[in-house]
């Protein structure tokens, strides 16, 4: 009776360290690829950012105007940004939906945007649209600089069919009736 015990203990500690394991395993390959993604943006590699990102998304926007967009986001004289200091928050268990997993991924990073080439409209539009996004207390002007720096705390959904490769869509409310169309509305109700 005592070897039974003892064999059963041993057998349910290596399911749960395996378990434990493989939860972690999933967490390492999607931030090396949300980190892969992100340090696309960073060095302005516009093409490699947007494989990144899931290939359904582009049923809702076409891949060449997401690239459009990127490169006027990132690209732009008027307003230079620069992602800073990625950290990661909770990254939630893959669930197998359709032959596909999905797993929601917190994640933040600083941005820094620098408006001083805008006239004081621009600035006041600016200023605007970011408190409204960010929230009042995630958004710092530096006037001496003529910057912002933003604490942007963003959602994803990290999709895979094989758990190695992830790809990507931000999660962002605003969005949500286009995200309809191409995320299982379990992962929608988590937005």
């Amino acid at each position: 009776m005592k070897t039974k015990s003892l064999l059963f203990l041993f057998v349910l500690l290596s399911f749960i360290s395996f378990a434990q394991t493989k939860a972690s395993t999933d967490d390492i390959a999607i931030k090396k690829n949300l980190t892969y993604f992100v340090s696309s943006i960073q060095t302005k590699k516009i093409d490699q950012a947007v494989n990144c990102i899931y290939p359904k998304f582009f049923t809702i926007v076409p891949k060449e105007q997401m690239t459009q967009i990127l490169n006027l986001t990132y690209n732009n004289p008027f307003m230079k940004i620069e992602m800073q200091d990625l950290q990661f928050g909770a990254i939630e268990k893959p669930e197998l939906i359709n032959g596909e997993y999905f797993s929601i991924t917190n994640y933040s990073s600083k941005l820094k945007c620098n408006v001083s080439s805008m006239n004081e409209e621009m600035k006041k539009q600016m200023n605007a649209a970011l408190v409204s996004k960010y929230g009042k207390n995630n958004v710092k002007y530096l006037a001496n600089e003529g910057t912002y720096i933003i604490n942007a705390n963003m959602k994803a959904c990290a999709v895979s069919k094989d758990r190695k490769y992830w790809k990507f869509v931000i999660l962002e409310k605003e969005y949500k009736t286009g995200l309809e169309k191409i995320l299982p509305k379990k992962i929608l109700d988590k937005i």
